[in-house]
């Protein structure tokens, strides 16, 4: 099936990715904690740093068309296990309502941006077009 990227109005990457892909209703959505305006890494700790990047999107998914109530699916890349509770109890300010979405949190080395704590990739599933 083929898919569509999805504008965000997030400033794009300089890598040759999307920030949203849409293949009729599923969509493969990915958020950092940037400025959405400048493509800039937020500044600040963990929890900063998380409302940015949840931010972000929600404001993908609806570009997208859908609400952050249609993702089912996430994986969170944090750098630092000690950062798990501090994004936790950010990420509870996002998904307020059951079912939640699936998630696997994972400690990774390093993420690719000097200073970005966190990376979240993710899927939604959307009403009929």
């Amino acid at each position: 099936m083929p898919f569509d990227s999805i504008a965000t109005g997030i400033a794009p990457s300089s890598a040759p990715i999307s920030d949203a892909n849409r293949a009729g209703n599923h969509v493969w959505l990915v958020a950092i904690a940037e400025d959405p305006k400048t493509g800039e890494i937020v500044q600040g700790g963990i929890e900063d740093q998380t409302r940015q990047t949840l931010r972000n999107l929600d404001q993908a998914v609806r570009a997208a068309g859908g609400t952050l109530a249609d993702v089912v699916d996430l994986r969170v890349f944090l750098i630092d296990r000690n950062d798990a509770k501090g994004m936790n109890k950010v990420y509870a300010e996002f998904f307020t309502t059951k079912p939640y979405p699936v998630r696997a949190t994972v400690v990774v080395k390093e993420l690719l941006a000097d200073g970005l704590r966190i990376e979240i990739t993710a899927t939604a599933v959307l009403a009929p077009a």
